[in-house]
């Protein structure tokens, strides 16, 4: 028996998504509760992990030691930067993460891992040093049962059609590069320096070290994440994280349950 997990950080992210589950039912991982069900007659495994790469580590290592995990979803709520097509309560969908702040500082500025010449993760001759990239058929296929329409490039930048989510509201759809980060972008001038230097859609606090386990393991990944803020100044009377919350977990849902057999 195969499971779908899917890790949150917290627990508003996921209060939908464990309403639908069937069958539920709790159990600790090294000192986690996770919560198991059904839906759509999939085997789901839920957890909160924690804020932070650390948590998210631990709690994908966790799981992953104490279940047979088919795919992890990733999913939660997070900035996307100024000039991205996305606005608050929008949908974006990473083609990969990356570790943003991982590497050597020298007088030029931030460098990666490959300076170091260290890869986080090296499986068989493939070397992972900052990024980690997923599956771009998963992500294609995730992005037309979310949407119902293919991407119009095969660079899957962007889907430029908004599309009608579970509750009726008109949600753009975007798929692009995440980064984790391990303080939260809180300048504007920051936050265009993230976006231009890695091409970046989105910026978040867990994914890449999900990924990086996931690496490690060889599971397949999904990163889905509701837009709460346009990364700049904080200032939170601008922010919406139950929209956005609740928009990225409906999002989950329809992927679950577009599911085929053949899938899991």
């Amino acid at each position: 028996m195969e499971f779908l997990a899917i890790l949150t950080s917290v627990s508003f992210e996921s209060e939908i998504i464990l309403s639908q589950l069937k069958n539920v039912r709790k159990t600790e991982i090294a000192g986690k509760t996770a919560y198991k069900g059904k839906l759509s007659n999939i085997n789901i495994l839920l957890m909160n992990t924690g804020i932070g790469d650390v948590n998210a580590a631990h709690s994908a290592t966790g799981i992953i030691e104490h279940f047979p995990i088919r795919y992890i979803i990733n999913s939660g709520v997070g900035g996307a930067y100024p000039h991205v097509r996305l606005e608050i309560g929008h949908i974006a969908i990473a083609l990969k993460e990356i570790y943003s702040d991982k590497g050597v500082i020298s007088s030029k500025g931030q460098k990666g891992l490959k300076e170091i010449g260290i890869p986080l993760v090296q499986a068989g001759r493939r070397k992972y040093f900052n990024e980690f990239p997923f599956d771009k058929n998963l992500v294609q296929k995730v992005l037309k049962r979310i949407t119902h329409h293919a991407l119009r490039s095969s660079k899957m930048q962007y889907n430029p059609s908004p599309i009608p989510l579970p509750q009726g509201e008109g949600v753009r759809v975007e798929a692009g590069n995440f980064i984790t980060v391990s303080s939260a972008t809180g300048t504007y001038k920051r936050a265009l320096e993230l976006e231009k230097k890695f091409n970046a859609i989105c910026e978040n606090m867990e994914g890449a070290a999900i990924a990086q386990v996931c690496a490690i393991y060889k599971i397949p990944m999904l990163e889905i994440r509701g837009i709460s803020n346009i990364v700049g100044e904080r200032d939170k009377g601008k922010w919406d994280l139950e929209l956005a919350s609740e928009n990225c977990q409906r999002a989950v849902l329809r992927v679950i349950n577009s599911l085929l057999p053949a899938d899991f």
